[in-house]
């Protein structure tokens, strides 16, 4: 195991795209900390009563949002990348034991996606809070340590994205299909579910994984999409199944099928 989890470091380091995903993902965050500072600028010429209905927690949220996308798309060409150019035929030929491959795959892309999400999400929630400084927005009033948890679990939640990617490219060994594939789970299907008649919304959409870290944090799902029906546990659960499920159905596949 060493070994293959040494070749697919190597790998990923070697691929050019890995680079350009972290550097998207980086960009990102100088730009919701350029909002934040275009946020307060804005605050500081408001009257008193505007003040109140001047939110920050959505500018903070959406880092680790977009962070999901940037960190599935590195797990889906992390795999398809290799079919594209032959490469996967000698991974297996001197790595014969596929579901090994694909553990190995899955801990160096979780493990990447785990840190640049927590830097993603805790970046976005610590530098907009440094930029507003004494500024009373109405929903920062609580404490870094009280809020602190919940960024940290959205950060937990790109590792999640990533590794639905890196499932789904070895399911559909073809990058455009599972990028499409991605992009449908992350943001088309709640959109569509958002549409549902009553309970249905609530209830699908508390399922989407985009709601889960929000209520796997004990959060509520206030001027968003997404449904909140789901306990802290429950939510945790079901993240964890997004995980697993597509990645026993990967494994699966690759033991059944020719590279």
């Amino acid at each position: 195991m060493t070994d293959a989890l040494a070749a697919e470091w190597y790998k990923l380091r070697s691929i050019r795209s890995t680079y350009w995903v972290l550097a998207a993902t980086a960009l990102f965050l100088v730009v919701v900390l350029l909002l934040a500072l275009q946020m307060a600028h804005i605050w500081d010429g408001l009257p008193a009563e505007r003040r109140a209905e001047f939110l920050l927690r959505p500018l903070q949220e959406i880092g680790g949002w977009v962070a999901g996308l940037c960190l599935a798309v590195l797990g889906v060409l992390s795999v398809t990348s290799e079919y594209r150019t032959g490469m996967i035929r000698t991974t297996f030929a001197a790595l014969p034991r596929r579901r090994t491959v694909l553990a190995a795959k899955a801990a160096v892309v979780g493990t990447v996606a785990l840190v640049a999400g927590e830097a993603m999400t805790i970046g976005s929630f610590l530098g907009t809070r440094l930029i507003i400084g004494d500024r009373p927005f109405p929903d920062q009033q609580a404490s870094i340590a009280h809020d602190l948890p919940g960024f940290v679990i959205s950060g937990t939640s790109v590792a999640m994205f990533a590794l639905l990617g890196l499932s789904l490219g070895a399911l559909l060994r073809s990058t455009a299909g599972a990028l499409v594939s991605v992009v449908l789970l992350w943001h088309v299907v709640p959109m569509l579910v958002f549409h549902l008649p009553e309970p249905w919304n609530e209830r699908i959409g508390s399922v989407m994984p985009s709601a889960l870290p929000r209520q796997a944090a004990g959060l509520g799902a206030d001027n968003s999409i997404y449904g909140d029906v789901l306990s802290p546990g429950a939510a945790a659960a079901v993240m964890a199944a997004y995980v697993f499920v597509p990645l026993g159905f990967a494994a699966l596949a690759l033991t059944r099928r020719d590279a």
